[in-house]
């Protein structure tokens, strides 16, 4: 992903070094990057299997990892590659086997490196409802060598492909779609206009024309938050009212020391819809030493950490529906 940290202070210490290394850049400005940690040993990886889901309101941390391997498993995944056309058919593949509908929407853009093809996949759960809550997270992989992107594109495709089987099997209030995004990533080494968020600003602009962008009443983009040592700061673009919301229901359920008060700013796949003015927060730990390097592999990840985020996830889901559920209500005659 290609993220740019608004990121001026950690931009000099942080993508400076990356850069060396041939990432590109997510854009952000942030506090500082912490240091690099070694690899666990086996006991570590013990103790950082996720909790039953029983204790993560239904969500399987364990599954979500699973699917994660397997994406990895494929290789890199860069937009308009045989990776990215295997991880396409996984990710169709997997949620149809939810008994989800899935709606393919492929198109075509000029990059730098040419007219690419590209596909985002979209989940779609009806609701009592027509007014829509959107997920969204990106499966492509940088362009680097030897990189798989187990974090960056993997650690959330994972998340949200175990999201889609909880709530295609739910009944909603509202609707509810889940957006996996080609072409997060830069073809260019560096995050720059318009190199970047093709596929989320494709979907927008899709629902800007079919008018279902008036109904979408959050959107809760998930990126790179499978760390062993999450820590996913408030995202100073996002939607105020949103962001809070999320941060008190990590606070109320005990992830008070993963979802933390310290800001930082971050150009993502939320910004096309921030744009178009609908309320948009970016889950995302940023400071990671492995970003845009071939050591963002599994072993850096933790299914602990993914449970922690999809447990967040789905207890959003009644509130959102609470709240927006009401204001249906009240504007009934």
């Amino acid at each position: 992903m290609a993220k740019r940290i608004a990121r001026a202070g950690a931009r000099a210490l942080f993508l400076g070094a990356l850069f060396l290394a041939a990432c590109g850049g997510k854009e952000v400005s942030s506090e500082g990057v912490s240091a690099a940690a070694s690899a666990p040993d086996a006991a570590a990886q013990a103790q950082q299997r996720a909790p039953a889901p029983e204790k993560t309101g239904g969500f399987d941390g364990q599954r979500a990892f699973q699917h994660v391997s397997n994406l990895v498993a494929i290789g890199p995944r860069t937009a308009g590659t045989e990776g990215n056309r295997r991880a396409q058919d996984y990710i169709i593949g997997q949620v149809k086997g939810f008994g989800c509908a899935v709606d393919t929407d492929a198109f075509h853009t000029p990059t730098p490196v040419g007219d690419v093809a590209m596909t985002n996949i979209v989940v779609k759960v009806p609701g009592t409802s027509p007014d829509i809550i959107l997920f969204l997270t990106h499966y492509d992989t940088k362009q680097l060598p030897n990189f798989v992107g187990a974090d960056d594109g993997g650690s959330s495709t994972g998340v949200l492909l175990e999201l889609a089987r909880l709530l295609c099997s739910r009944k909603n209030a509202l609707t509810m779609w889940i957006a996996f995004l080609d072409g997060e990533e830069a073809f260019n080494p560096e995050w720059r206009d318009p190199d970047n968020t093709y596929g989320s600003r494709e979907l927008a602009a899709r629902m800007a024309l079919s008018g279902d962008l008036r109904r979408v009443k959050a959107v809760l983009l998930a990126d790179m938050i499978g760390s062993r040592d999450l820590r996913i700061k408030r995202e100073t673009n996002s939607t105020s009212w949103l962001t809070d919301m999320v941060w008190s229901t990590a606070s109320r359920l005990g992830y008070g020391d993963i979802f933390v008060s310290s800001a930082i700013a971050v150009e993502d796949d939320h910004v096309p819809f921030l744009r178009r003015n609908a309320p948009s927060v970016d889950i995302i730990d940023m400071e990671i030493p492995y970003w845009h390097t071939p050591q963002d592999t599994l072993d850096k990840l933790s299914p602990a950490s993914l449970a922690v985020v999809g447990h967040v996830l789905m207890a959003v889901v009644p509130q959102l529906e609470q709240k927006f559920a009401r204001a249906i209500a009240a504007s009934l005659p």
